[in-house]
């Protein structure tokens, strides 16, 4: 939980995971964040996942990312778990997400039920 990282490595990963990312500097939401958690093969970042908060009992799930050479193996669901785990043993009380439709069998394997939830694009 909460490793040191470096904005080469995300980046990386990033840009194998999510077509047209592009380069970030993580320090500022890092700050922010309740947790964060990785998972590395032979030393090389596969795995992440990010749990954002309001500063009390709400955490948000932002970023779950895995390298695609380690998909559909469970990496993307266990991270997700231990995201939820971090985040209750930091006092959250409520772990949302939101994601797209063809994302809702993933996020059910993870525990998530679905919600009724309203989003205004800014």
């Amino acid at each position: 939980m909460r490793p040191a990282l470096a904005d080469a490595e995300l980046n990386v990963l990033f840009a194998a995971a999510w077509p047209g990312h592009s380069e970030t500097t993580f320090a500022p939401i890092l700050e922010r964040s309740l947790a964060w958690v990785t998972a590395r093969r032979e030393g090389r970042l596969v795995g992440y996942v990010n749990v954002a908060w309001d500063g009390g009992v709400h955490a948000f799930v932002l970023d779950t990312t895995v390298h695609p050479e380690e998909r559909r193996r469970g990496l993307g669901v266990r991270l997700v778990r231990a995201a939820a785990e971090a985040a209750r043993e930091r006092g959250a009380r409520w772990l949302h997400v939101d994601y797209e439709r063809h994302l809702e069998p993933f996020y059910e394997q993870c525990g998530f039920r679905p919600t009724a939830a309203g989003l205004l694009a800014l």
